[in-house]
């Protein structure tokens, strides 16, 4: 009885009133904000200010003259032709890698990845040492009325290297969940392998295939450093977009510059705005399912 009575007149533990401030949350949001003003909001804005700086009729003049208007038509053209080949030929290699067994399997997966390791100039300095006119194979093409090098097909050779990657990462994860038993299913009720893949395989990397080519639409039109070496830069022949603008940096003409780029990077965001759309539906389709 002693006890209990003594328990009683024990006085209760103060609970500590203190509140925890979220300086740490707040530090930590406020960082990643500052860095992300300082190192792309910044640039962005200077850029705009630059090239909208005499107003809209004068950055229209400066995006649709003859020599502007023409990189930009040769920027959005090859972007096109090889953003059409990497998707098709993307998706064959990742069909390829995921469904087959063969020797130099990692090694051919492991090459894949080596256009994001090597810098951009040195692929068009390899381009060139192979392709070039002094060049035993650049040499037998210019024979027989084909240049690569200095001309418009080394432009989609160099873009076709630098963004080969793209589709075959977009695609081959995609296809890995795929269950193989879904294609043999519809052998055995006598479809045709071309067949399968177009009712069964191609509904499913859809998604996946329309994201890696639209990445890679959008790197291709910024590539500068192997297009620079192996395109010639002839005006309205084989002058790119990105090659435009420094040239016009060069010469000091800044609001020029800043007009294309300002062009280029609408296309750019807009095109990484529908990828991170399309991957976001994709996500709550596969959380709903």
């Amino acid at each position: 009885m002693s006890g209990v009575q003594a328990n009683l007149n024990t006085p209760a533990p103060v609970v500590s009133a203190r509140v925890l401030l979220p300086w740490g949350r707040w530090g930590l949001r406020v960082t990643a904000f500052l860095y992300l003003g300082f190192m792309v909001a910044l640039p962005l804005a200077i850029i705009i200010k630059n090239g909208v700086a005499d107003g809209l009729p004068a950055f229209w003049e400066d995006v649709t003259n003859p020599t502007a208007f023409a990189a930009l038509k040769l920027t959005l053209t090859t972007s096109i032709i090889i953003t059409i080949i990497n998707a098709v030929m993307g998706t064959l290699t990742a069909y390829v890698l995921v469904r087959f067994r063969f020797p130099g399997k990692g090694l051919l997966n492991t090459l894949i990845d080596m256009p994001f390791a090597i810098p951009t100039l040195v692929t068009g300095v390899m381009l060139v040492a192979l392709y070039g006119p002094q060049r035993t194979v650049g040499a037998w093409l210019n024979a027989h009325g084909f240049q690569v090098i200095f001309a418009t097909p080394g432009i989609v050779l160099a873009l076709l290297v630098i963004t080969y990657p793209f589709v075959i990462r977009a695609v081959q994860p995609v296809l890995m969940e795929v269950e193989k038993g879904q294609e043999e299913a519809a052998y055995t009720l006598g479809a045709s392998k071309w067949t399968t893949f177009r009712r069964v395989v191609l509904p499913t990397i859809a998604p996946a295939l329309i994201t890696g080519s639209l990445l890679c639409f959008a790197r291709s039109l910024g590539e500068f450093g192997s297009v620079v070496v192996v395109a010639g830069n002839i005006p309205g022949i084989t002058l790119t977009a990105p090659v435009y603008v420094f040239g016009q940096i060069e010469s000091q003409n800044q609001r020029g510059a800043s007009a294309m780029s300002i062009l280029l990077l609408a296309l750019s965001f807009t095109l990484i705005v529908t990828v991170e759309w399309m991957q976001g539906r994709n996500r709550g389709t596969n959380v709903s399912s």
